[in-house]
């Protein structure tokens, strides 16, 4: 009697398990209206701008015969004073030092538009003639937190996507993570402003939030039967402990009374 009284709760907790760990595609799969041949019109293309507290590589060299003209743009106050990887950090104003050009506000300019004044400064400024400027980012991070757990992601260079970003957390995304309640938080005029997206869909790409900046934070929640499948997975787990105890305990009475 035991013994089948054992059966059916074990029975009737794997039910209950199963019941609550389904998953259907609609939950989980992304771009789900997205067909071969499909094309969608990206209205919102973006560079990243330089913020405060970011830290730039800046490279200064010419391609005329007086290289030397651009050793000096490439030492002083600099991280590293190495004339091949200068390195600035973004002040609280949003201000650099560069060697004999002295103050420079960056704040607010993309990558591409600082290169262009800094080789415009050079040559108005009679420094350089031919100058040629390189400017990268050396901290582009996007943060992420879900599942009780938090991950930094390394971004290569200043432009990185929502999509990107949810490739390179690969297995931090289980099947109860909710993909249509994705929040992207950011940074802006000093403000924390969250947006959630949905990678389900193709409108996606037009989500102002699509293309991250550096120190975005991506932040997941979880389906509450992916709750209700952990405490079912600690229960199924006791309740098989107390059965086998009792099993181990009637086999004994068994053998006694034999």
């Amino acid at each position: 009697m035991i013994k089948k009284y054992n059966l059916i709760a074990f029975v009737s907790l794997m039910i209950a398990l199963f019941s609550v760990s389904c998953v259907t595609p609609r939950r989980v799969n992304y771009l789900q209206d997205m067909t071969q041949g499909s094309q969608i019109q990206i209205e919102n293309r973006f560079e990243a701008a330089i913020a405060p507290y970011d830290e730039l590589s800046i490279i200064v060299s010419t391609s005329s015969s007086k290289k030397e003209l651009a050793t000096p743009f490439n030492l002083g106050n600099s991280t590293n004073t190495s004339s091949n990887n200068s390195r600035y950090l973004v002040d609280v104003n949003g201000d650099i030092q560069m060697p004999i050009i002295g103050n420079l506000h960056v704040a607010g300019l993309t990558r591409l538009r600082l290169q262009d004044t800094l080789a415009a400064m050079l040559k108005n400024g009679g420094y350089i003639d031919e100058p040629f400027v390189m400017v990268r980012f050396n901290n582009f991070k996007v943060f992420f937190l879900g599942g009780g757990k938090g991950k930094v992601l390394n971004i290569a260079n200043e432009r990185c996507t929502f999509l990107e970003a949810l490739a390179m957390l690969g297995s931090d995304f289980d099947l109860h993570t909710r993909r249509d309640h994705i929040a992207v938080m950011r940074e802006i005029n000093g403000r924390m402003v969250m947006r959630y997206l949905d990678p389900r869909s193709s409108d996606v790409f037009n989500d102002p939030f699509f293309m991250l900046q550096q120190n975005d934070f991506i932040i997941t929640d979880t389906y509450n039967n992916g709750v209700i499948r952990s405490e079912l997975n600690y229960w199924v787990g006791l309740a098989s402990l107390l059965m086998s105890a009792a099993s181990v305990l009637l086999s004994i009475a068994v053998l006694k009374k034999s």
